[in-house]
């Protein structure tokens, strides 16, 4: 079954100064299907977040062509929405007006969009926080207010680039079981770029392994593990040792790793 996201011979080359070129990703061939949870894992320079960016349609490829939903992506789509490490929250607006941002562009009205806003603060702790300004809350609730900001407008893709990157262990921990049991409970299909094996196992129940630039995808996993995920599980482990060895494989560059069980 063809999936939702089909990418083919995708190539990306930036031109920087000094007139040289860079090829940051290489022959990308990926297809992902509705309602999976796919993390992108590599190393920093790996054109995990150019991969990302592409696939929202910030950016356009070189060569090759993404299809999303069936039609060929040439720009940003409504369907569609995207979280960054940095929280990108409009210092001007109070919380609840930042997560109606997106809605009031879209001719919501104001009563259902604070509706909206409402229950997905809720959910991810947020109540109370309605009419508090950005630089009032700790990052870790800046970027809940990030990541309900792109619910709220209920995009059936979510793509999210190393959104805990920049909190503590502990919210960083906080982040990945809400995000988790919003996955488990709403199914909407994710793509989230981490260059950590143990969250990208911890989450995903896929893991697309990118080696260095240029970027190619060098191992597609499956991860067949129950949720909620244990760090300590022997299984746990082994996933990790694998990917591991996957991105410290210097032989790999010409292989394809599916389904390591």
């Amino acid at each position: 079954m063809s999936g939702i996201i089909e990418i083919e011979e995708l190539s990306k080359t930036f031109h920087v100064k000094n007139s040289r070129e860079v090829e940051a990703l290489k022959e990308i061939d990926l297809s992902i299907k509705e309602h999976e949870f796919v993390c992108i894992l590599g190393a920093s320079g790996s054109g995990k977040s150019t991969l990302l960016r592409l696939m929202e349609g910030l950016i356009k490829p070189t060569r090759g062509s993404i299809k999303v939903f069936g039609e060929e992506l040439t720009e940003p789509i409504s369907k569609t929405g995207m979280v960054f490490q940095q929280y990108t929250l409009l210092p001007w607006r109070n919380i609840i007006d930042n997560v109606t941002f997106g809605l009031e562009i879209r001719g919501v009205s104001k009563k259902e969009r604070y509706k909206i806003a409402n229950d997905i603060l809720l959910k991810f702790g947020l109540k109370g926080f309605n009419d508090s300004y950005p630089h009032e809350l700790s990052g870790g609730m800046q970027q809940r207010v990030a990541i309900a900001r792109t619910i709220a407008t209920s995009p059936k893709i979510i793509y999210m680039d190393e959104p805990f990157g920049a909190l503590d262990a502990i919210t960083r921990k906080e982040m990945q079981k809400e995000l988790m049991d919003f996955w488990l409970q709403d199914k909407r299909t994710i793509v989230f770029v981490t260059h950590s094996v143990e969250e990208a196992v911890l989450l995903g129940n896929r893991v697309i392994v990118m080696s260095s630039r240029p970027g190619r995808v060098i191992g597609d996993i499956d991860i067949n593990l129950p949720y909620p995920r244990d760090k300590w599980n022997e299984k746990f482990g082994s996933y990790v040792k694998k990917l591991i060895n996957i991105m410290n494989d210097d032989d790999i560059n010409d292989k394809i790793i599916e389904n390591v069980s």
